[in-house]
């Protein structure tokens, strides 16, 4: 890998930074923005020293990717060790992202808001309060994954349509 160029660096170290934000941890995000902006597949050694960080680092961060589905291993003509390449498609990858995120956070956020009202609910007259936030709180994110739901089921080029037409959406509602 040559050096980064000043819009690369620049890119990486945001996307770092916003990934501990997200709650991702710091090297991930950059490993991910590396492979992002890099035009050809890249082997552990080159994220290494493109990002001076250490071999477990990347290796870590690596397989985080992996297993959120955004990078994949690609082989190399004449070279046996495993290269990295990132998803390219922008919403695709935002898809994948998101339903990961849902997956992880959303839902077992339901599974819990739903054993906690039944909780509440079973305690009677003494928890009534806490039963009303918690069903407030458990009808709005069922009502949020059930809309995410319908958007993940449409192809991409209707949701980025969807997306488009974000102000006549808005006076549509109101």
């Amino acid at each position: 890998m040559t050096a980064l160029t000043p819009a690369q660096e620049k890119f990486i170290l945001h996307w770092g930074e916003m990934g501990t934000r997200w709650g991702l941890n710091r090297t991930v995000a950059q490993v991910h923005a590396l492979l992002f902006v890099s035009p050809r597949p890249l082997n552990a050694d080159e994220l290494c020293a493109a990002l001076g960080v250490a071999r477990s680092n990347v290796s870590t961060s690596l397989r985080e990717l992996q297993n959120w589905g955004i990078i994949k291993v690609v082989h190399v003509l004449g070279d046996r060790r495993d290269h990295f390449e990132s998803m390219k498609d922008v919403w695709e990858m935002f898809r994948l992202i998101m339903d990961q995120r849902k997956k992880r956070e959303i839902d077992p956020t339901v599974e819990l808001l739903r054993a906690c009202v039944d909780e509440a609910e079973r305690s009677g007259s003494k928890d009534k309060y806490t039963h009303q936030r918690l069903t407030e709180m458990k009808d709005f994110f069922e009502t949020a994954s059930s809309w995410y739901s319908q958007l993940a089921s449409l192809p991409t080029s209707g949701l980025v349509k969807l997306v488009k037409m974000g102000e006549r959406i808005r006076k549509l509602v109101g």
